[in-house]
């Protein structure tokens, strides 16, 4: 059966335009059946319920090196404590940022064998050499929905140095040779923006980016290998408060493999897994806490800091802020 392809851009923007349309009308029927005590919790106010595990939003700093204007990624380094790996989003090239806590520039590095088409999140976790700490880039997007496969590039983490700092776009470090690992959907194309990767395991999740309806859950369980086009599982799906509903715009894995955290372009999300000992896929059936990630632009970011205690998000735009939720 062939499926119609909508851009996401044009979605949203005929939702806005429903929205305001109708707003008056809601309003005033909605106030009658809450008097009735006959209707449900609306999105709307499913997003304002207070997020109960994390504290307010902290502004750290912003990310201060200019070649940075769509952060559109973001996760801990493993192999330098205290620094981040962020990424633009389409239009750039095959460029990774490290930047420290407070979002100042602490290189640019170059992903070798690899191309940037629509690069649209991070993540990091063990891969093909025991021992050695991974980043995966996920070229995943695809508005128009007409990629018959993706790509995820794995690379070993480069180890940040202080000197590194003067590297730039101009005159990047190259890392070591990237692995492209092939993917495919089983049921469809889809745009997708949220790349995870669980720590221990090595098994990648992707959340596709859907404007109407709840965005679904794909796995491919380790050990992936590159020379293949590995058709992902279908584990799931989120029902998502609040007006962007599935639009799902970035996403990790605690480094402990407990949680799960989701953004979209208003707010965050987790999951908890119910017991240590669970399987990790129950971990989809859960249900949601909402975080206040404050004031961005557009976010499309979101990563736990290397101990798990907090989370970080960023936006797009230039001197995007880098923003801290703390876990109670």
């Amino acid at each position: 059966m062939t499926r119609r392809k909508v851009s996401t851009s044009m979605l949203l923007a005929c939702l806005l335009l429903c929205v305001s349309a109708c707003q008056q009308v809601a309003v005033s029927e909605d106030a009658r059946e809450v008097a009735r005590g006959s209707r449900k919790t609306t999105a709307k106010e499913a997003v304002a319920l207070p997020a109960g595990a994390y504290g307010s939003p902290s502004r750290l700093g912003v990310l201060s090196h200019k070649e940075i204007n769509e952060s559109s990624g973001i996760v801990a380094s493993r192999t330098t404590p205290g620094l981040y790996w962020t990424h633009n989003d389409s239009g750039d090239g095959p460029f990774l940022y490290a930047i420290d806590e407070r979002g100042l520039h602490k290189g640019v590095w170059r992903v070798t064998g690899a191309t940037a088409r629509d690069w649209e999140g991070i993540a990091a976790g063990p891969g093909a050499a025991r021992g050695t700490n991974y980043l995966y880039i996920g070229d995943i997007g695809d508005n128009r929905g007409t990629r018959a496969e993706i790509k995820v590039y794995r690379v070993p983490e480069p180890l940040v140095t202080p000197a590194d700092a003067s590297s730039s776009k101009a005159h990047p470090i190259p890392t070591e040779d990237a692995e492209a690992i092939r993917l495919r959907y089983p049921d469809g194309d889809y745009d997708a923006e949220a790349l995870l990767v669980h720590p221990q395991n090595g098994n990648l999740y992707i959340v596709t980016k859907i404007p109407l309806g709840n965005p679904g859950i794909y796995e491919a369980r380790a050990p992936l290998r590159t020379g293949e086009t590995r058709t992902m599982v279908r584990v799931g799906e989120i029902s998502l408060p609040g007006f962007f509903g599935g639009l799902i715009t970035g996403g990790d894995i605690s480094p402990d493999g407990l949680r799960v955290a989701l953004c979209d372009y208003e707010q965050g999300y987790e999951l908890v897994l119910p017991e240590a000992g669970a399987s990790f896929n129950q971990i989809w059936k859960q249900p949601l806490d909402t975080i206040d990630l404050g004031e961005r632009k557009q976010g499309e970011a979101i990563g736990y800091r290397l101990d798990g205690k907090a989370l970080l998000a960023t936006s797009e735009g230039k001197r995007s802020p880098l923003i801290q939720v703390v876990r109670r």
